[in-house]
């Protein structure tokens, strides 16, 4: 059974939460195109960990405070939210631009709370020769042939959608350009040896927006990190290929949550 509801990490921001399981806390962070990318996998992960979906401010209606004017405000609101339930233990799950908050939110955790960190194809590092495909001035045809394995399976299809669709989705599009304007931080991918929680890094072996030489540089920036190719899958794996990400996510669960465990043995 899924909750809905909301959550103030601060007086001017009511997150709009999506909640679902029970278990190890994992906070799953969308990407751009919205929550619809990561529903699929709320899904699966609610079955054996508490699952907390966030919408990120401005998407999908949301409103979206002044406050929250960049990839950084963002993992600081969800960050107070796990301070704020007093959630330990919390495997951070991002797809895209939700990779790059979880790579910001591992930064940032000065309190310990993350013990698991997974990207889904994220972006937020700059490599040199791997730009991150941008959305401005593409056909939404043009990026679903760069974005899939197979086209086909876009979430979003222009000529099948509402009017009233069309708008929801410019207006995600306008709230992550300005979240986002550059699709990186150049300071990110050196200060990735800082983290200090072992990370998965999730790749379609297809994907054309950020390719996977880049998720391999990506995950090569983290002092401890695997990384792990998904064929027939675009930037979204955990849509095209929902099974194969699962078994990745829930085999490096289970690792870092006995981890953790034995890590607070040692210190009893």
């Amino acid at each position: 059974m899924t909750a809905s509801g909301t959550h103030s990490p601060y007086d001017d921001l009511d997150l709009t939460l999506a909640e679902a399981g029970g278990g190890r806390p994992v906070l799953l962070l969308h990407g751009g195109g919205g929550p619809a990318t990561v529903a699929g996998l709320a899904h699966h992960l609610a079955r054996t960990g508490h699952v907390l979906a966030p919408v990120h401010p401005g998407w999908n209606g949301t409103p979206r405070p002044a406050r929250i004017s960049g990839v950084t405000d963002l993992a600081d609101a969800y960050l107070r939210l796990l301070a704020d339930r007093r959630l330990r233990d919390v495997l951070v799950v991002g797809s895209s631009l939700g990779g790059w908050i979880a790579a910001e939110m591992a930064l940032r955790d000065t309190a310990g709370a993350l013990t698991g960190l997974v990207l889904i194809d994220g972006v937020g590092v700059h490599v040199e020769g791997e730009p991150v495909l941008g959305v401005d001035g593409l056909d939404p045809r043009e990026f679903a042939a760069r974005a899939w394995h197979d086209p086909s399976r876009a979430l979003f299809d222009p000529t099948t959608t509402s009017a009233e669709q069309r708008a929801a989705q410019q207006a995600n599009m306008a709230t992550l350009r300005a979240v986002a304007p550059v699709m990186h931080d150049p300071r990110l991918l050196p200060r990735l040896r800082e983290v200090r929680v072992p990370a998965l890094v999730v790749w379609g072996e297809s994907d054309r927006v950020a390719t996977p030489a880049y998720g391999r540089a990506y995950a090569a920036g983290f002092a401890d990190a695997e990384f792990a190719a998904v064929p027939e899958a675009g930037h979204l794996p955990q849509v095209e290929q929902p099974d194969a990400v699962h078994a990745l996510i829930d085999a490096y669960a289970r690792r870092t949550a006995t981890a953790a465990r034995a890590g607070r043995a040692g210190t009893a």
